[in-house]
């Protein structure tokens, strides 16, 4: 089992400024990507939070997770729209659900692929839920399947990225110490 990482805290502080930097960065490009669906994104700027994942305790974790979801709404204006409590609570079904996987069954038995599956449908399956419960109502259930099958994919892929990442950057090995 992988042991929460107990870094300095200022390095703490410097590695929740360093990846929520990415996170605002990484919304920035997935904004201009174009998008299958008007809501539907790809979950890039997940990855400084699955990298985060075995480096931060959880309320920097979760400090990174608000700095993700309050710079994606700034970058992509939905701020103070409806949107945006659907993005929180995605973030945050994510978050939680992938920190709490992590830190008990540890890094031996659920992986990146696994943790980025496990994020993408939870952040999906809480939207969907949403978007039942206040926009679609019993029609969304027809946006489910294709929502669902590309949380899947990027899941998939967001995950062998971090996998690939993490066993190749030095950087990563350093803050882990």
């Amino acid at each position: 089992m992988t042991m929460p990482s107990m870094q300095q805290p200022g390095k703490e502080r410097d590695t929740v400024a360093l990846l929520g930097a990415f996170c605002l960065f990484l919304s920035t490009i997935e904004y201009m990507i174009p998008k299958p669906l008007p809501f539907m994104r790809l979950g890039i700027a997940n990855l400084p939070l699955m990298i985060a994942i075995d480096l931060l305790p959880a309320p920097a974790y979760f400090l990174l997770a608000a700095i993700k979801t309050v710079g994606q709404g700034l970058v992509s204006g939905s701020l103070f729209s409806y949107v945006f409590p659907f993005s929180l609570a995605g973030t945050f079904a994510s978050a939680l659900l992938m920190f709490g996987l992590r830190r008990i069954l540890g890094s031996a038995r659920i992986g990146f692929v696994g943790i980025g599956v496990i994020g993408a449908l939870a952040s999906n399956l809480t939207q969907i839920l949403l978007a039942r419960a206040f926009v679609f109502g019993e029609s969304a259930k027809y946006v489910a399947p294709p929502f669902l099958a590309a949380g899947l994919a990027t899941g998939l892929a967001l995950g062998l990225f971090c996998e690939s990442f993490v066993s190749r950057s030095e950087w990563y090995a350093r803050r882990l110490r």
